[in-house]
């Protein structure tokens, strides 16, 4: 080959390279009917064991201090898969650039995950989980600051006021790697996730604007993606049944408990993906709704499945366990409340205007079954009937309408 050739040849690699490596898409670039890729598959799939870790831990430690631990390290790990998803979304793709960015994100993740189990009570755990989510969020901060590069001239300064708020938030989470304390540390990060959801609330209705909303809108694979991240936290209760029935005796009634426990499960997937999940919410400040709520009902099925483990593994006393039984009815209620929120973001359907009045109703019902405390088959059985009730409703209500209960559209 001679010299011409190779130098040929050279510049096809390099521009090849250059092409696969190309910048990140600028505010507004959207690629048309996109789907959810077999990367962000991927990525998701480190959040199936950080999340694991957490419900592990709550199952063996239901109480108060154990939710309220779950609860503050869920919120960290939720605002790093939150701007990790909403990057690849406005600007991310299939290439180089992208992939690499996702795979040390994931890298850290998994470190992360070595030490969340027992981040908020172990001082060493901590302490480690804290410099490593630092520098998680440093390098996603650091991939949203990149974009500036690239941007349109208008969302510069944004982009810049959203960085400005990210390194806040590292700086206060690497703080809480130099105390002493698991109990204020644990009050560091949870002012942290505050800061961060109170933050993104008011940095998002602030900017409203007709550059905001179209560069920003929530899309078909936004909405995609996050039912399939409610499937994965729907996965815990999965989970916590086996654990609970394998770690008890295998007597009858604790399988029995574990199956209906099952069928509560399948309840929340019910309810979720039959009125909200994929659909797309009202452009404006509904957005801001539709997705700090998805928080909460992300919380509240991870932390129900780690309630199933007591129960289902206790299902052949004769009373179901105080701490299991408010556990499960109250995150149930949260369940069926952020659905309820969470349809109100939508157009509404003929067929689905008593559903949220329905859920606040059920989840009303919840408490009361997780007052009274029967025996664990029949608490989860009586906890299912409860979940069905709003879907019951509007399946006979669009009966009566003569409406197909799935769109076709759908």
């Amino acid at each position: 080959m001679g010299d011409a050739d190779m130098t040929e040849t050279g510049g096809k690699i390099s521009n090849a390279h250059r092409r696969w490596f190309s910048p990140p898409r600028a505010h507004g670039d959207s690629i048309e009917d996109r789907t959810v890729s077999f990367l962000e598959l991927f990525y998701d799939l480190v959040f199936v064991v950080l999340i694991a870790q957490l419900a592990h831990t709550l199952a063996g430690h239901i109480d108060w201090t154990g939710f309220r631990n779950f609860a503050v390290v869920f919120g960290l790990i939720w605002i790093a898969w939150l701007n990790g998803t909403m990057y690849h979304e406005l600007h991310g793709g299939d290439d180089g650039r992208s992939r690499m960015y996702i795979f040390g994100q994931m890298t850290l993740m998994v470190l992360l995950a070595v030490f969340a189990g027992h981040a908020a009570d172990d001082l060493d755990d901590g302490r480690n989980f804290a410099i490593v989510y630092t520098l998680l969020l440093l390098f996603i901060a650091w991939q949203w600051f990149d974009v500036r590069r690239f941007d349109v001239e208008e969302w510069r300064p944004i982009v810049m006021q959203y960085v400005t708020g990210m390194l806040l938030i590292a700086a206060v989470v690497l703080a809480s790697a130099f105390v002493d304390s698991t109990e204020t540390r644990v009050l560091i990060w949870a002012v942290a996730v505050v800061l961060t959801l109170v933050g993104g609330m008011v940095f998002s209705l602030g900017r409203q604007s007709d550059i905001v909303d179209s560069a920003t809108q929530t899309t078909e694979s936004l909405a995609e993606r996050f039912g399939l991240f409610t499937i994965i936290v729907l996965g815990e209760v999965v989970v916590g049944v086996v654990e609970g029935i394998s770690e008890a005796e295998h007597h009858f009634r604790t399988i029995a408990t574990g199956i209906l426990a099952l069928w509560v499960g399948f309840g929340f997937w019910w309810n979720y993906f039959d009125f909200v999940g994929g659909r797309v919410p009202r452009p404006g400040r509904t957005r801001v709704v539709w997705l700090n709520t998805h928080f909460l009902l992300a919380l509240c099925i991870s932390a129900a499945g780690a309630a199933m483990v007591s129960l289902v593994g206790h299902g052949a006393d004769a009373r179901t366990g105080a701490a299991s039984a408010w556990l499960l009815s109250a995150t149930t209620a949260g369940i069926l409340l952020s659905i309820a929120m969470i349809i109100n973001t939508f157009d509404q359907r003929p067929g689905h205007v008593n559903v949220s009045r329905m859920m606040v109703i059920a989840a009303v019902g919840a408490l009361v079954v997780g007052a009274f405390r029967p025996a664990p088959w029949l608490f989860v059985l009586l906890l299912g009937f409860v979940v069905s009730v709003p879907w019951q409703e509007s399946f006979t209500r669009h009966a009566r309408l003569g409406l197909p209960f799935i769109p076709e559209e759908a």
